[in-house]
């Protein structure tokens, strides 16, 4: 019963890479690891604070010995799957960037790593093989049945802080974000609630994702948590990571806190009537703005993350 199993989230970043002949890298996961012989691209875990365009080079240079650079973001997508023999389930969001090696040499990494061989394969090679569920979508062939998938979602706090080596509580939290318009162009933003980081500063509607529940799914659940729109998903736009070394939010202790939000295109069609569903939450109000308006409003009235997200969809 994989209901039973102790729940872990983790946030990840991997590897789209191809050569000259449309070939693909993959590594093979080692007896180390919690799907021994799958294969699954290149990357692993997002370290607390690392910039997950960091994470997918450095992480594929130690699984494959080649150096990478990052060419743009695939997709963002979460799974889930159960471990049973370590007594564990692990819900992953995982970042898939397309990259181009710039150096080094393929070199296996037997006995180092929880992968040891990296190769390149042809895509119908690469259907043979027993990929990772994530894999598979990633470079658009079958579903794989490589990863035990839970019986359902356990149930897991969508905020988990833990003390770090410094003393500080950390936290690592995903999370999805609407650049949300209506058809006369206008951008909805909502209003921090006091009590919360960034208090009074406008946001992008959205938040943390829950456990076992895709980005998309919940980026449209929260626009109607906190405006009450009703919304259409058009594309992704992008990541943003942020850390905050010791925010102090309604905890009342502070937090090293490290935020990574994909944010995306989203339309409403037929706006309703503004309404905040979570009283006495993190958002006290939402508003449309016009696209000069929101161009006035200064940079420290806005959250990192809405001022890089207002820049990537081109709305100032």
């Amino acid at each position: 019963m994989t209901t039973l199993l102790k729940p872990l989230r983790r946030i990840a970043a991997y590897a789209v890479c191809a050569d000259s002949s449309g070939r693909v890298l993959l590594v093979r996961a080692s007896e180390r690891s919690g799907t021994p012989g799958a294969w699954s691209l290149p990357g692993g875990a997002v370290d607390h604070g690392e910039d997950p365009n960091h994470t997918v080079v450095r992480e594929t240079a130690a699984e494959t010995g080649l150096s990478v650079a990052v060419s743009s973001l695939a997709d963002v997508l979460a799974d889930m799957r159960a471990l049973p023999d370590r007594g564990i389930t692990i819900h992953t969001d995982r970042l898939i960037y397309r990259v181009a090696v710039r150096g080094g040499t393929l070199a296996d990494r037997v006995g180092e790593r929880p992968t040891d061989l990296a190769r390149w394969y042809t895509l119908d090679e690469a259907r043979e093989l027993p990929l990772r569920s994530f894999t598979a979508r990633a470079l658009g062939l079958p579903a794989s049945s490589a990863d035990v998938v839970p019986d359902e979602a356990p149930e897991f706090p969508s905020f988990y802080a833990v003390p770090g080596p410094d003393g500080l509580h950390r936290a690592q939290r995903f999370a999805a974000y609407a650049v949300c318009t209506d058809p006369a162009g206008r951008v909805l933003l909502t209003r921090i609630s006091d009590g919360y980081p960034g208090a009074g500063c406008w946001h992008l509607p959205g938040g943390g994702t829950d456990y076992g529940e895709q980005p998309g799914a919940a980026l449209i659940r929260e626009l109607v948590e906190e405006t009450g729109q009703a919304g259409r998903l058009v594309e992704l736009l992008g990541v943003a990571s942020h850390r905050d070394a010791a925010s102090l939010g309604p905890e009342g202790y502070p937090i090293d806190w490290h935020g990574v939000r994909a944010f995306y295109r989203v339309v409403v069609d037929q706006p309703n009537p503004l309404t905040v569903a979570d009283v006495g939450g993190s958002t006290c109000e939402a508003r449309w703005f016009g696209r000069e308006e929101l161009g006035a409003l200064p940079t420290d009235r806005l959250t990192e993350v809405t001022a890089e997200a207002v820049q990537a969809a081109q709305l100032t």
